[in-house]
């Protein structure tokens, strides 16, 4: 198996990056919940529903490094049957003592059904993109998150012509602070 010069010191920096953030950063913070909304891949909206969690480290009084995962599950009570699409990013945010709010690049896998103009069929594979949250706390660790997702789906695809999937889910979330 031959390796590119590009690849290598990317994983070095990857590495270091992971190895940093935790140890210079003050308390951690994880947070959970389930989330509803829609994905549109394609020209159809369906509807998301799943499970969301997350890790967040305090850089400073204000900025937070988080490493999230969104799994949405897409029901199969629409025309298609049921699908899954996984999100794992990687963010900087603000935040402050009620909430937060981050955003950075994200991966996803899926298998789910789709539908373009004139075709419907399932499409499967790996997609990146941008992911953006906003937490606010109302009653101490108890919340609410809003979560939207928008990744390009590459590949010739005649069910999805216009290669890109939006995600937008909101649903409670529930954190605990590590000190």
């Amino acid at each position: 198996m031959r390796t590119t010069g590009r690849q290598i010191p990317s994983a070095i920096g990857l590495a270091l990056v992971l190895s940093v953030v935790p140890t210079q950063a003050g308390a951690s913070e994880l947070s959970a919940g389930v989330s509803l909304g829609w994905i549109q891949a394609g020209t159809a909206p369906r509807l998301a529903v799943g499970p969301h969690a997350g890790i967040s480290w305090q850089m400073t009084r204000e900025v937070v490094f988080r490493v999230h995962d969104l799994c949405s599950v897409v029901p199969p009570i629409q025309i298609g049957g049921a699908g899954v699409y996984n999100h794992a990013s990687v963010e900087l945010g603000y935040a402050w003592k009620s909430g937060d709010v981050s955003a950075g690049p994200s991966a996803a896998i899926y298998i789910m059904p789709a539908c373009g103009s004139a075709l419907c069929g399932r499409v499967a594979g790996m997609a990146v993109g941008g992911h953006a949250q906003t937490n606010a706390y109302v009653a101490g660790p108890l919340g609410v998150s809003v979560s939207a997702n928008v990744d390009w789906v590459g590949g010739s695809s005649l069910v999805l012509p216009g290669h890109l999937s939006v995600l937008v889910v909101a649903g409670p979330v529930l954190r605990w602070s590590v000190k």
